[in-house]
């Protein structure tokens, strides 16, 4: 199925229902189709076709939602291009897709004419926002089309409609071609279609280069709820919006959620609509999540969506039930251990614990995550030795490390190359990671492996220390000694005062051990001794 139909239909069902807020713009069903009519029809005449690449660079807005829609319309692939990209990665990102229509943010205007002669396929810019030199403007291109003009073309559920790319640290980006057939398996399987009893309001607060921000355009639109988009997150304007626009749907990743929660205004804000909090795309620190469970109203259901942008989104959920911490002392324990999990696999995924060479591991024994889905990624962009590295044996090897308990939750152990290797014995960062976030002192915190002459590695703990709290080495080693294996202890602290993370949150481990690696060669032996 074209994707197309995830408007098309509610269009036909409830065309006047609102359907999209973006900043003081409003549309409905009706009008938000006839914009991506004529944008598809514009682009056709431009001479995009079935297969060809249309890329973006811009920050959220209605116009990336219709520039989406237009091109699956047209059986184009669409390449949302990271904004926060270095330049020479944006050539790399351009010029591996073979993008040949790049649609530009007026912020990036003059970074991609910079960089214009190094696009050899580039054919034609597109300006979104206001009329440039040299582009066709957005709003041109709407105002000159007619709706009547737009193409019908087939397209196979096979067929790519998103090149998503992931985000490199010491590799290139790979694209992951999400197909037509892996997006609609995912909405029509999770989301009830529109109605004129549909209400609701979601608000997309994430990036939609990432797959949770993809999804969401899809979901929302097609379940019949307003879609109110943010340009680019801020926790003062994410709760004003929940209040104006009476939100009941939100997704965050784990940063967000705790700068909305420890916001000082948080408190002066009307949240009652709100009905469902998802957060995912990194681990969620125990402590944030209890106190975010505390501040929002009672009713709000919490739910831990785990996914990957190689199975088209959620594959795991931890569901409202998971997060009320009610019941006896005992249920309450059991609950708050549960916090520390992805939940349980989503219908239509099958998930297993393999070993190396492709074997079902038993039980709380640690293994790569592996998936079965139908909505799983083709492959990676003219990357097949990835692919296959990737896609083994009929599963989708995650390279992520984890276990499943007794009663089927699921639980990460950290990147398998994140693992850390201390004499023989192997330690997850994130079980280290956990542990750490627990005491009162520590802000964030991430864990990594350093080299080793003796051990091979040893544990470093890269620590961000609250405000005005006081903390020391000796303090954070007598607190991990008295939690966990003594092997596992962390041997060096590092006291800074941020940690590198992405977009939506994740720490790059990368990026921080090559930094340590070089650190820790560089300084002093003594100096590992104390904070």
């Amino acid at each position: 199925m074209n994707t197309i139909e995830l408007v098309r239909i509610p269009a036909m069902t409830v065309p006047e229902k609102e359907c999209l807020v973006f900043e003081e713009r409003r549309f409905t069903y009706e009008q938000l189709l006839d914009r991506i009519l004529r944008l598809a029809a514009a682009l056709q005449a431009r001479g995009v076709r079935r297969g060809d690449k249309v890329a973006i660079i811009h920050t959220n807005s209605n116009e990336y939602v219709e520039a989406y829609y237009a091109v699956a319309m047209l059986g184009g692939v669409f390449v949302p291009l990271n904004y926060r990209a270095r330049s020479d990665e944006l050539v790399y990102l351009i010029n591996n897709s073979e993008t040949s229509t790049l649609l530009v943010g007026d912020r990036y205007v003059d970074q991609i004419r910079a960089l214009a002669p190094q696009f050899p396929n580039v054919q034609r810019y597109i300006a979104v926002e206001s009329p440039q030199d040299g582009m066709e403007f957005y709003g041109d291109l709407i105002a000159s089309a007619s709706p009547e003009d737009a193409p019908e073309v087939e397209v196979d559920d096979s067929d790519c409609t998103i090149l998503m790319y992931t985000s490199g640290t010491t590799a290139l980006p790979k694209g992951v071609i999400l197909t037509y057939g892996g997006f609609s398996e995912y909405i029509l399987t999770t989301t009830e279609p529109a109605s004129d009893e549909s209400t609701g309001a979601t608000l997309l607060a994430v990036p939609i280069y990432h797959v949770a921000g993809a999804s969401a355009i899809m979901t929302a639109l097609y379940g019949g709820r307003k879609l109110v988009i943010m340009r680019q997150f801020d926790p003062k304007e994410w709760l004003r919006l929940v209040e104006r626009e009476r939100i009941t749907n939100v997704f965050l990743v784990p940063t967000m959620m705790k700068r909305i929660i420890d916001d000082p205004d948080f408190d002066r804000f009307d949240l009652s609509s709100l009905q469902f909090i998802s957060y995912g795309a990194a681990p969620m620190p125990v402590p944030v999540i209890r106190k975010a469970i505390a501040k929002f109203p009672k009713h709000v259901g919490f739910m831990n969506a785990f996914g990957q942008t190689e199975t088209t989104s959620t594959v795991t959920i931890l569901g409202p039930e998971d997060h009320r911490l009610e019941g006896t002392e005992e249920e309450i324990e059991r609950k708050i251990g549960r916090l520390h999990s992805i939940g349980r696999p989503v219908d239509d995924v099958e998930l297993a614990i393999l070993d190396d060479e492709g074997n079902p591991l038993p039980v709380g024994v640690v293994g790569e995550i592996a998936i079965r889905t139908p909505r799983e990624m083709a492959g990676y962009w003219k990357q097949d030795d990835a692919t296959a590295k990737t896609k083994v044996g009929g599963w989708i090897r995650t390279r992520d490390q984890g276990y499943i308990d007794e009663d089927g939750y699921v639980f990460l152990a950290g990147r398998k190359s994140d693992m850390i290797i201390r004499g023989g014995e192997n330690i997850a960062p994130e079980e280290v990671e956990r542990i750490l976030h627990g005491h009162p002192a520590i802000e964030d915190v991430a864990v990594i492996g350093v080299p080793d002459e003796e051990w091979g590695e040893k544990v470093k703990a890269v620590v961000v220390i609250r405000e005005g709290a006081h903390c020391t080495h000796e303090d954070i080693i007598a607190y991990a000694k008295s939690r966990m294996a003594s092997f596992k202890v962390p041997e060096i602290i590092e006291f800074v005062e941020t940690l590198p993370r992405n977009a939506m949150g994740k720490v790059l481990k990368n990026v921080l051990r090559e930094q340590h690696r070089i650190y820790e060669q560089e300084r002093p032996r003594e100096e590992n001794l104390s904070a």
